[in-house]
């Protein structure tokens, strides 16, 4: 090989590094990693099994004292197999890139060399958390697309029935009074009958722009927040971090963000359609799941799976470094059943 280009067989371009590297540098989680919502399960497989037991709780009927009792019907269980899709980027660094750099022995050298390979691998790297942001999203919304256009519903796939929409009527000119609440707990209360014996500790709304829009300026919400003075509206109703956060507020016993649709033609839209609001419960464990399944290298299959990896290997012609960097993971609900939304109208 050129010897230009025998700084990439030192050990920090082993796969193991620069996995490391992407792992410790690179990794900035979107809204719903902040918010905790999934969990990563590193599994040796590139499918998972889903198994399904129906829960179905009855009144015990009076039976006569000395006869026989009622039997009760036990649902049967079911194992759903899903494919853990396969994310790749890849990208090349050429030896005219690395020239003067090269040093016998040199420190320095190598780390400008691993400088320019980051900075080819960094804007992947970006769009891998977009890709991971977008498939959550729709791990929450019940439905998830991908960017082929290719989705996985999970209603279908776990045989559940989606809970019809609930219409907020927004756009109503003389709102009957206390409307607003009364459709507020009729989300708690659906939320309560979808997960059964389930608890949780509150649920959360992400909302389009225009239904979010129209609840702020909604009478009863107004109501609410008259007499407050300035600083409690900013410690109290909105409760994000910054206002640069997503705004938010609570209002019926429900979390509101608005998590409406960001970006321009030059890049890729993720958020809740302007007029639909989406709602999924807080606190129940091990609701939404993360799989991260190994890449396909030798070194790494039958291991447990990480959230990205990085490797490169040189080209045959000897001018330069093939990269590339991969995602091996699948976002889902594991009770899709809690998943419904809101209409603004």
């Amino acid at each position: 090989m050129n010897t230009m280009l025998d700084i990439f067989n030192d050990d920090a371009f082993s796969v193991t590094s620069l996995t490391d590297a992407l792992r410790d540098t690179f990794y900035k989680p979107g809204r719903i990693a902040e918010l905790g919502l999934f969990s990563r399960n590193a599994v040796s497989t590139t499918t998972i099994s889903i198994e399904r037991v129906g829960e179905i709780l009855k009144l015990v009927s009076p039976s006569p004292r000395g006869g026989p009792g009622e039997t009760r019907d036990y649902p049967k269980r079911s194992l759903r197999p899903l494919s853990i899709p396969h994310f790749e980027r890849d990208f090349a660094v050429m030896a005219d890139e690395v020239q003067g750099v090269r040093a016998f022995g040199s420190t320095t050298a190598l780390q400008t060399v691993q400088g320019i390979f980051m900075q080819k691998m960094q804007p992947n790297l970006v769009d891998f958390d977009l890709t991971e942001e977008h498939a959550r999203l729709g791990a929450i919304t019940g439905v998830i697309t991908y960017a082929d256009s290719s989705s996985l519903n999970l209603f279908t796939e776990f045989g559940v029935t989606q809970e019809t929409e609930v219409d907020f009527d927004l756009d109503a000119a003389s709102p009957v009074d206390g409307i607003l609440r009364k459709r507020c707990t009729q989300v708690i209360r659906t939320m309560r009958k979808r997960l059964g014996a389930t608890p949780f500790d509150s649920v959360h709304a992400f909302v389009g722009d225009n239904f979010f829009d129209d609840l702020l300026q909604h009478k009863e919400v107004r109501e609410t927040y008259k007499g407050w003075n300035e600083a409690q509206i900013l410690r109290e109703s909105y409760v994000g971090k910054n206002r640069s956060s997503n705004p938010m507020f609570e209002f019926g016993g429900i979390v509101w963000e608005n998590y409406g649709a960001i970006g321009d033609q030059n890049m890729v839209n993720i958020g809740v359609n302007t007029d639909k609001a989406r709602f999924f419960p807080l606190g129940v464990d091990g609701l939404f799941k993360t799989y991260d399944a190994p890449a396909d290298y030798i070194e790494t299959v039958n291991t447990p799976g990480q959230r990205l990896y990085a490797k490169q290997f040189p080209m045959q012609n000897g001018k330069g470094i093939h990269g590339e960097v991969q995602m091996n993971s699948l976002s889902i609900c594991l009770r899709p059943g809690s998943l419904f939304g809101a209409r603004r109208t």
